[in-house]
């Protein structure tokens, strides 16, 4: 049982800057790896930033620059600082856990989502 929850999100405008943040709670054995999706209408879900155990990060060429995918370890905690923001920024934003968790009697790896968190940026 893993609990995944999304903050942060809101409206800003073009050229400004938001953080989001993402925290996981439960039965976490261990986390191998956290990131950032995001989905805009009539799109596909596509991966904003990750970082994984080992602190290797990927970044969407459309956001590389002025994304940055800090974590807090301690905290179980992922963010993602968002600078310079765009129009095409405009969607909702998803947190990814990919972690190995106690599931009643078992332990399995599996990705958990959080709800998602609008970020919408004006001009």
């Amino acid at each position: 049982q893993v609990q995944v929850v999304e903050s942060g999100g809101g409206l800003v405008q073009a050229g400004g800057s938001l953080r989001l943040s993402c925290v996981a709670s439960g039965s976490i054995f261990s986390i191998n790896a956290m990131g950032w999706y995001r989905q805009a209408p009539g799109k596909q879900r596509e991966l904003v930033a990750s970082i994984t155990s080992g602190a290797t990060t990927d970044y969407a060429d459309s956001v590389k620059g002025r994304f940055t995918i800090p974590r807090d370890n301690a905290r179980n905690t992922v963010y993602l600082q968002m600078n310079s923001l765009k129009l095409e920024d405009t969607a909702v934003y998803y947190c990814k856990i990919s972690a190995t968790a106690d599931r009643g009697s078992t332990r399995v790896y599996y990705d958990y989502w959080g709800q998602g968190t609008q970020v919408t940026v004006s001009s």
